[in-house]
């Protein structure tokens, strides 16, 4: 999709429990209809 999100790295195993770096795998898997509707009627 358009929108890319930064994956970091880190030290601290901890760090991999955040919501954030959770998501941005996922977010690149998603096609870019999905990453670009303005409404929330596509991810339900």
């Amino acid at each position: 999709n358009g929108f890319i999100l930064k994956e970091g790295r880190f030290r601290l195993d901890i760090r991999y429990k955040f919501f954030t770096v959770r998501v941005v795998r996922r977010w690149h898997r998603l096609p870019r209809e999905a990453a670009d509707d303005p409404s929330l009627g596509v991810f339900q």
